[in-house]
């Protein structure tokens, strides 16, 4: 089958994700990048697209959508990578014209922002994905898949984490700049850029919805203007409860996503830094070590899974995890069918969830880490 012909707005030459997204496209082989206006400089635009090799080189984003919509063989899908602001304006201009969009996370830099996108997600027949890549890691879904099984019983608790320490002291650098910046990152620092990846996989995994929650947040860093450490505490509809904490002010902490699920009668945990193993604790029994593609894992880890175990696949495989999920429901769609009920991928009400979640923190620690609910 073809590939699908694949526009990026953002991801210069400069830009961390706008590399790591081109990456994930390719790696299934099942995408063309063809078109992008990769910055908001119209020179730094020009010269980024030609590095690439790009047939169409646009100076903005709303110009690309015009043009591209009315080419016979324009892209069918756009990837939106830019700081957090621009996510609703551009991913609304595609929408409107019939382009799927594939949108960084988080959603947007408001509620009120996720809220319009929603409605004009809804309005569109195109598919917005929404890349929280966690979601396509094999053990990830393992988890998923035991948990709705019954695996370890009704949830009674959740304890999920991702301590990061880049932003331990002041930086100026440009990936720093701009998440550190509230009229483009959104209220929320760490809560928006990582918080909402721990919140997004305690939802995934378990299947449950935060009801209500009470968030401490800290700007730890002197003049800082958005929170670099988030606790929060949650009450999930259902009566589980949980804990989530997100810093990035955490020296020694890289990328340390952690999540731990305990049930009736069993637990689960899984690390991003050791992606491939799961543990699983049956109450009274030996801890389980599963790992991705190996003895006891199931169908739903197995479908995303590349290659035998014990050769690792971590972070840009699972990102393109997401990339083939949209690929398999662009290609249903152009067939005019429902994609396989087992791709999974993050929508744009997941999007909405994030920033609710980030909303919410926020309030909250405005009132002295007063309950409130989503």
């Amino acid at each position: 089958m073809a590939r699908i012909r694949l526009g990026m707005v953002g991801g210069g030459n400069d830009a961390f994700i706008g590399g790591v997204h081109r990456i994930a496209s390719r790696i299934d082989d099942r995408f063309e990048l063809v078109a992008g206006a990769l910055s908001s400089t119209p020179k730094k635009a020009r010269a980024s697209g030609e590095a690439l090799g790009l047939p169409r080189i646009y100076d903005d984003f709303r110009q690309m959508a015009i043009r591209e919509a009315r080419l016979k063989s324009g892209i069918e899908a756009v990837a939106i990578v830019t700081p957090n602001h621009m996510h609703y304006p551009a991913a609304r201009e595609f929408l409107k014209r019939g382009i799927h969009v594939i949108c960084d996370k988080p959603l947007t830099s408001t509620l009120a922002d996720a809220k319009k996108l929603v409605k004009a997600a809804e309005k569109s027949e195109a598919l917005f994905v929404l890349t929280h890549n966690y979601t396509g890691y094999p053990m990830v879904r393992q988890a998923r898949e035991m948990v709705a099984d019954d695996i370890i019983g009704k949830v009674r608790v959740v304890q999920v984490e991702y301590p990061q320490d880049w932003l331990t002291k002041e930086e100026t650098f440009k990936q720093a700049e701009w998440r550190t910046d509230p009229a483009r990152s959104g209220a929320g620092g760490s809560t928006g850029d990582i918080g909402t990846h721990a919140h997004n996989l305690a939802r995934f995994i378990t299947g449950l919805e935060v009801e209500s929650l009470a968030a401490d947040l800290d700007a730890f860093v002197p003049g800082r203007l958005v929170d670099d450490n988030a606790h929060v505490m949650l009450r999930f509809h259902g009566g589980a409860k949980g804990m989530l904490w997100c810093s990035q002010v955490a020296p020694g902490k890289e990328n340390a996503l952690r999540i731990r699920i305990f049930g009736e009668s069993g637990g689960l945990e899984w690390a991003q830094e050791d992606p491939n193993y799961l543990w699983h604790t049956p109450f009274g029994e030996a801890k389980h070590l599963l790992t991705r593609n190996g003895a006891g894992a199931g169908d739903a880890a197995g479908r995303v899974s590349r290659i035998p175990p014990g050769h690792p696949e971590g972070y840009l495989e699972g990102f393109a995890t997401i990339y083939s999920e949209a690929a398999n429901a662009i290609e249903a769609h152009r067939d005019g069918k429902a994609p396989d009920p087992d791709v999974i991928y993050p929508t744009v009400l997941d999007g909405l969830r994030g920033v609710e979640f980030i909303d919410a923190c926020v309030r909250s620690s405005q009132r002295n880490s007063a309950w409130v609910t989503l």
